[in-house]
């Protein structure tokens, strides 16, 4: 995982959607079993801001911001179905969404303005990895053994996470969706 260096009085966090029961728990236990290292230290998600360093003094305004990204934006369906990998590029397997992708890129689109703004190293690809730092056989074992997953929820709620000193990264708060819904 690419994380940024954080110093004295900064906070390393992450702004993601959690994966739900059942399907979080099917996903960590497929990552543990797969070998990869961060399988119990990363819950199950759909990345919205990747790893950002802020300064403390930072936080309110970071939360202030979520909470309007938020507040305008309406609950959604994901429906998460099958593998897909990012290799050559990067040895990433991944369970892949079927639907709620545009939703995911508007959100990320909101929530990476004002005091999240940031240029992003690769385009912003919805998914949730299942497999990162194991192996090329066992890429390929993840990538056929996720072939068939398949899951639905419902996203009412966008989280921020830190990353801790012990390499774990954990929920701090969430922010409710509420923004309407548009007719189809």
């Amino acid at each position: 995982m690419n994380l940024p260096d954080r110093g004295p009085a900064q906070v390393r966090i992450g702004v993601a959607i959690a994966v739900p029961e059942p399907y979080g728990s099917k996903l960590q236990d497929a990552r543990a079993r797969l070998g990869d290292p961060l399988a119990h230290a990363i819950p199950p998600h759909i990345t919205v801001i990747g790893p950002t360093v802020v300064d403390e003094s930072l936080l309110d305004a970071v939360v202030e911001h979520l909470e309007k990204v938020a507040a305008e934006t309406a609950p959604f369906r994901v429906h998460l179905r099958g593998a897909g990998t990012f290799r050559p590029i990067s040895p990433v397997v991944f369970v892949a969404l079927a639907e709620g992708i545009a939703e995911c890129e508007q959100l990320e689109t909101a929530a990476r303005s004002g005091v999240l703004a940031q240029e992003l190293r690769f385009n912003y690809h919805p998914h949730v990895t299942v497999a990162h730092e194991v192996t090329e056989a066992d890429l390929d074992r993840a990538f056929v053994e996720m072939a068939d997953f398949d899951g639905v929820f419902e996203v009412d709620r966008l989280w921020q996470y830190e990353h801790g000193d012990d390499g774990v990264w954990r929920p701090q708060r969430s922010f409710r969706l509420a923004g309407q819904r548009t007719a189809p």
